[in-house]
């Protein structure tokens, strides 16, 4: 939303109330969307209350719902689960409860009500709405309010939010707490790697997914799980024997480990519960692996949430807000979606049924329709998971040459992009080469034709296995020629950031003089900084953001019981804010300096002037982030200075500049899963321009 929009929006809700609940079970990231609800609520001018246990508490009333204010939110962002508290309430399921809860409304004066829980929750909000009317008819009659009282108030507003670690609700790419769960487990999953690796075991994971197995989906796909178990699509009979086969298989070909990914309700074609010790069990008896189970439990529902999480909460806290302002008496409940990289808004309980049926299909054993009900996103993973987990023999040799080479600075998640792009290309019978240190390895000979596990192990890895520079091809395009014919190279991947691009585009430009460059030639974008055209994510921006979001974390955290000080944090991203805005608003800094957005000293002296104000309150920190090229001239020691000098006497000032902390580390669960679908869709797309141009009986050198 643009600035002229949002200042639209600024006190149109004068004279509304706002309530906002958490219900169900915890999610990382509702505190986030508690945050945006409450401060977006203030924005545009309403009261807003927060409802404190639920539903429980909105049937209770009393001190269960207190006005808030801009100061109650204030440093919850970075907490997991929800400082409102959550509960189950038997009370609300009945009408006397759901009575109690619309008396309790009507007092405050509040007929706008954010809802943020999972799809039991919101259906319990609809059936509220439903029967406003009729309560308010009933609260008449007791005579707890006037026939004016009622008239003033009725309409109600109900917009939800899908708090879920299990990413089990219909209509949305991601629930409230998925991201962050993932990131719980694959924590562990890399911790449990290196153990297995050390001793030669298998180890059999079970985590949360009693109806959905999304968590399981993705763990297994961004680990590379030799086996996995999703109640969406129960193994076929006989798969005792198929898991066991290919169990030994990986371990005939050197493999020191395997993983198997269960979730908890797993179940066979018959609907019988597949247990991890059954699992286990099997493993021990068929093949004398030395094998253990992990049961995650409630760990993946805490911890702090991740930057996408508290992003995405954030964003759709801002939403809801704005869905309420603009509701009439004749809108429906509404669910706040993600789509993409937006938030949407979609009829609550249409995605309330697709949910629903997702589960009467599973009970009536349609699986395949399950699965597609489940959403694009949920059936691309499952395909790819497929498709890569295990080799498949190539149905016949395609005499297609493919390189793969890293350009640029290294990103976390390039790893997974040549993994799966390696592993597919193989499986469409290409021959596969893998280039060292970009461009450079390329006009060098660096180049080695690659097997499908020579590539097993690369997905938790960061940085980039390939190396990488900078050279762009201009400087050596002899010899990338000469190579390119050497090795029969009909296209090249190239994965990468802006260097990515510009070496690409000068291979083109040079195909009038070099009809070896008429080659198929595709990019998978891949920086931290994010500053790449044609992409909302490239890969690497996601561990990046993660990274400066936990030391700002941790520097907030030191100045915890310190006098007054503000911490001025600079970043990477070179001319690009993504990195500097993503973790501002992660953290809540209060402010961010980026190239994009021009700032002056008037600026510097409106900042200056509210971390003074914010000083006189109880909460004594400040931070401000700076993109390290956002201004020639305001540097981040100049930040420091001004901060200093018109803060003393008021508040002290430090400066932290995170610098490549931000480009090291473990990928996150969502850049290798983001990084291998990228590589199966450059090497499809790849696969069918090399194949139309042989039908179309073009040379090869013409592919291009």
């Amino acid at each position: 939303m643009s600035a002229p929009d949002l200042e639209k929006l600024r006190m149109s809700g004068i004279g509304k109330a706002i309530a906002v609940l958490t219900s169900g079970g915890d999610a990382q990231g509702m505190n986030a969307a508690v945050r945006a609800v409450t401060r977006m609520g203030i924005y545009v001018g309403a009261k807003v209350f927060l409802i404190y246990e639920g539903y429980e508490g909105l049937v209770d009333g009393g001190d269960c719902i207190k006005e808030a204010n801009w100061l109650s939110v204030s440093n919850i962002i970075q907490l997991g689960g929800t400082i409102i508290g959550s509960a189950r309430c038997k009370a609300f399921t009945t009408r006397e409860g759901r009575l109690a809860a619309a008396h309790n409304l009507v007092q405050h004066g509040i007929t706008n009500l954010c809802v943020i829980g999972g799809d039991g929750s919101l259906t319990g909000a609809n059936i509220f709405q439903k029967e406003w009317n009729g309560l308010l008819e009933d609260l008449v009659k007791e005579e707890k309010i006037t026939e004016d009282v009622a008239q003033l108030y009725s309409h109600l507003n109900i917009v939800g939010l899908v708090g879920s670690i299990d990413n089990d609700f219909c209509g949305t790419d991601m629930t409230i707490g998925t991201d962050s769960a993932l990131h719980r487990i694959m924590e562990v999953i890399d911790a449990i790697t290196t153990t297995a690796q050390s001793h030669q075991r298998t180890f059999v994971l079970e985590v949360m997914g009693r109806h959905c197995g999304y968590l399981a989906l993705v763990s297994a796909l961004a680990s590379g799980a030799d086996w996995l178990f999703i109640p969406e699509s129960p193994p076929e009979d006989g798969w005792e024997d198929f898991m066991c086969a290919r169990l030994g298989e990986t371990r005939s070909r050197g493999s020191r480990l395997n993983i198997i990914i269960i979730a908890e309700g797993a179940i066979d074609r018959h609907g019988q519960l597949i247990s991890s010790n059954y699992v286990k069990d099997l493993v021990v008896q068929r093949l004398g692996f030395d094998t253990r189970v992990t049961v995650l439990g409630h760990v993946q529902r805490g911890g702090t949430p991740s930057a996408f999480d508290r992003v995405l909460s954030s964003k759709m806290g801002m939403e809801a807000v704005i869905a309420l302002m603009e509701a009439t008496p004749e809108t429906p409940a509404c669910v706040v979606s993600l789509s993409g990289n937006q938030s949407v808004r979609l009829p609550l309980m249409e995605c309330v049924q697709v949910t629903k049926d997702v589960q009467i299909a599973m009970d009536g054993k349609k699986f395949d329709e399950a699965i597609q009900l489940r959403g694009r996103s949920f059936e691309n993973n499952w395909n790819i998971y497929k498709l890569l987990a295990h080799q498949k023999p190539a149905e016949h040799k395609s005499n297609f040459g493919l390189a793969i080479l890293n350009v640029g600075a290294p990103a976390a998640g390039m790893n997974a992009a040549v993994r799966s792009a390696v592993r597919v290309g193989i499986c469409h019978g290409h021959t596969v080469y893998m280039v060292n240190d970009g461009f450079e390895g390329l006009a060098k000979g660096q180049i080695k034709e690659v097997s499908w596990f020579d590539v097993a192990g690369w997905l938790g890895r960061g940085g980039s296995m390939l190396g990488t520079k900078r050279t762009l091809p201009k400087t050596c395009m002899i010899a990338i020629v000469e190579n390119i014919r050497k090795y029969n190279i009909h296209a090249l991947l190239v994965i990468g950031g802006f260097e990515a691009y510009e070496g690409v585009l000068q291979l083109v430009e040079a195909r009038g003089q070099y009809e070896e460059l008429c080659i198929v030639m595709c990019v998978i974008p891949a920086t931290i900084s994010n500053n790449v055209p044609g992409t909302d994510f490239s890969i690497g921006s996601d561990t990046a953001v993660n990274a400066a979001m936990e030391s700002c974390d941790r520097i907030k955290q030191s100045a915890s019981g310190t006098k007054r000080r503000v911490f001025i944090v600079e970043t990477m991203g070179g001319y690009c804010g993504y990195l500097a805005t993503a973790t501002a608003i992660a953290v809540g800094a209060d402010a961010a300096y980026i190239w994009e957005d021009k700032f002056n000293i008037h600026d510097l002296k409106s900042n200056v002037e509210h971390l003074t104000d914010k000083m006189k309150t109880d909460i004594q920190r400040g931070l401000v982030l700076r993109n390290e090229k956002c201004h020639d001239y305001y540097t981040t020691e100049f930040l420091h200075n001004l901060y200093s000098a018109e803060g003393k006497g008021i508040f002290d000032c430090r400066t932290n500049v995170l610098g490549h902390l931000q480009q090291g580390g473990a990928p996150t669960a969502f850049d290798r899963n983001y990084g291998t679908k990228l590589g199966v869709k450059a090497v499809q797309w790849i696969t069918d321009q090399l194949r139309d141009s042989y039908r179309r009986g073009c040379k090869w050198h013409n592919l291009g």
